[in-house]
């Protein structure tokens, strides 16, 4: 099922708002645990844990794949965080909404959208419709990757199972699935 990218980021926002702890403070971010042992699986390889993919898309980083070791359901957040990922919350919906992967989109750094006015990310609410950080799953290796309908911190992840997080841009367009993965 497909959803234009204003509808997916309204509906996440209610289904995320019902989740998130209200915070007067700005949200710390997660520190990444030392990644697993585990290699990203090589081409023709599945990952028998968890699958972690990120994806920085304009912000101009390179993309992070990586399998979790897992023998049963993990958190989604545990997950990124083995990966060695760290990930940032925003002011009012805490860890709910993914605001920043590895300190990008940085709060100083200008993040410039084609037919949107330039911006800088503050992490204090929701980030704008036309750039965000999206959290998709893979069901399974051979599964097509789909828009989570939960935030990182609620959603679990079974083994063979895929996560991926993506700096999703563009205004009217549909959001985009890890390029890995």
């Amino acid at each position: 099922m497909k959803i234009p990218l204003f509808s997916a980021a309204i509906v996440g926002a209610l289904l995320l708002s019902g989740c998130a702890a209200s915070t007067d403070a700005a949200p710390e971010p997660t520190t990444p645990a030392v990644a697993s042992d585990a290699a990203a699986p090589g081409a023709g390889e599945s990952c028998s844990g968890v699958e972690v993919v990120v994806d920085f898309g304009i912000l101009d980083s390179p993309a992070v794949t990586d399998c979790i070791d897992a023998d049963a359901a993990i958190a989604a957040a545990d997950a990124i965080a083995q990966a060695g990922v760290a990930t940032e919350g925003n002011a009012d919906y805490g860890d709910a909404v993914v605001c920043r992967v590895d300190g990008r989109p940085a709060a100083d750094e200008t993040v410039e959208v084609p037919g949107e006015a330039p911006f800088t990310e503050p992490c204090s609410s929701m980030s704008p419709a036309y750039a965000f950080w999206a959290l998709w799953v893979k069901p399974a290796a051979d599964a097509d990757w789909g828009f989570a309908m939960e935030g990182l911190s609620t959603l679990q992840a079974e083994p063979g199972q895929s996560i991926g997080l993506v700096y999703t841009t563009g205004s009217g367009t549909e959001p985009q699935p890890p390029a890995a993965g």
